[in-house]
């Protein structure tokens, strides 16, 4: 028979794995393994079930991916730093031609030049089409202070686009001019 706390765990699981894996999904870039991201915060969140905001859950899965996340990119740039050490005393270092792909794209340009705090505020925003008062809670911040970054954001990314003079700069600010969540 089920504990309370199991239930609870496996509701929580069932209601929101898809969008935690979309979430962390759309997140990666390749080199981290997506399940493994989504069974750590998955992990975590069986770990700190108590903690865990019965009204916001969402958002709290979203945080702790951030996280996790973040974790495995720092992991990922030490491997990186350790392979370049080693590169440097004998191989000769050749650029993936896949690393040019995206930068063809001016929105994919544009967006790729903006810090990381902007790309997560239009992320949390568009893709993950979270309201304010949610995605201020996965950032950590109040809600006035996630409209003040959306805003910023939304500015900075919209003069990168218009600075490119390219035909699909209009369109992309469009879809950047939609009213907040």
């Amino acid at each position: 028979m089920n504990t309370p706390d199991e239930q609870r765990f496996t509701e929580l699981y069932r209601a929101h794995h898809a969008a935690v894996d979309a979430y962390v999904r759309r997140r990666s870039d390749g080199a981290h393994a997506v399940d493994d991201v989504v069974a750590e915060v998955f992990l975590t969140a069986w770990r700190r079930l108590e903690e865990i905001p019965r009204g916001a859950v969402l958002p709290w899965l979203y945080a702790t991916a951030r996280r996790v996340l973040a974790n495995a990119r720092r992991a990922d740039q030490r491997r990186g730093n350790l392979a370049e050490a080693a590169a440097r005393h004998g191989r000769h270092h050749v650029d993936d031609p896949a690393d040019g792909v995206a930068g063809s794209l001016a929105v994919a340009a544009a967006f790729d030049a903006l810090g990381e705090q902007d790309q997560e505020v239009l992320r949390l925003t568009l893709w993950e089409e979270l309201p304010a008062r949610h995605a201020a809670k996965v950032l950590g911040c109040t809600t006035a202070t996630f409209h003040v970054r959306l805003h910023r954001a939304r500015t900075r990314l919209r003069q990168r686009l218009t600075t490119t003079g390219t035909a699909s700069a209009p369109r992309a600010l469009t879809t950047l001019g939609r009213a907040d969540a």
